[in-house]
């Protein structure tokens, strides 16, 4: 259970101030609104960075199914414990969607654009090709895993340290650098369970969830978590 409720809270702080800042940027009326892609990317950075603090040092705070099968693939992590590190994960990603849908609660009525009430929760692509957009999120969650797993191989065993600032670093380099064509989601959690949020909220005027969409954030960093943390491994142990 510490593990299941360190996952829970670690990821419903990431989506929280992950989609928080999406909103800011994309309402109607938010005093952030379209002040753009670099304040999106950083406060990601930063939600990932606060919710690693926050849970690191009891689950690891993996935050994101992609960390979990990737290590659990490669034996980092016993198969047993990834239920609960999944279940975690996916509820904390729904309540922290939630909560944001809270925090902007007068915004919705005054946003007319469906595409951005979506974008708060999900990601879209912006330009539509599935074998495309599969890529580009394997290849951001390959490049995330490989770069967890090389920040964790530089620190002192219990030390904490700079390293969720640093995991944080790296998001906000891949949301710059990798994140145009498909809003890297690089992480199913985080796209999924704001997505079934979004289609169960009373959101007005807010259209459909895209489901036809849905399988590539899951699909794609499911294969580039499994891919960069097998990489690593075979690179350097």
């Amino acid at each position: 259970m510490k593990l299941f409720t360190a996952e829970l809270v670690g990821t419903t702080l990431l989506v929280l101030l992950g989609d928080g800042v999406v909103a800011g940027v994309l309402l109607n009326k938010s005093k952030a609104e379209k002040s753009g892609w670099i304040v999106i990317a950083t406060g990601w950075g930063l939600a990932v960075a606060m919710a690693v603090y926050a849970v690191g040092r009891i689950s690891g705070a993996h935050i994101n199914p992609a960390v979990t099968l990737g290590l659990a693939a490669t034996r980092r992590l016993a198969w047993p414990l990834v239920p609960q590190y999944l279940g975690g994960q996916m509820l904390g990603a729904f309540l922290g969607a939630v909560l944001v849908w809270l925090a902007y609660l007068p915004h919705w009525d005054e946003t007319e654009d469906r595409a951005a009430k979506l974008g708060v929760f999900s990601t879209a692509p912006a330009i539509r090709s599935a074998p495309a957009n599969l890529m580009t999120e394997v290849i951001g969650t390959s490049v995330l895993v490989f770069g967890v797993l090389a920040l964790g191989a530089n620190k002192a065993p219990n030390d904490t340290g700079l390293t969720p600032l640093l995991v944080g670093f790296l998001v906000w380099s891949i949301g710059l650098s990798l994140g145009g064509p498909t809003g890297y989601a690089i992480n199913p959690a985080r796209d999924l369970a704001p997505r079934i949020a979004h289609a169960i909220l009373p959101i007005p005027n807010k259209g459909g969830s895209d489901w036809r969409y849905a399988w590539i954030p899951v699909v794609g960093p499911v294969i580039g978590g499994i891919i960069g943390a097998v990489v690593y491994g075979k690179l350097f142990g």
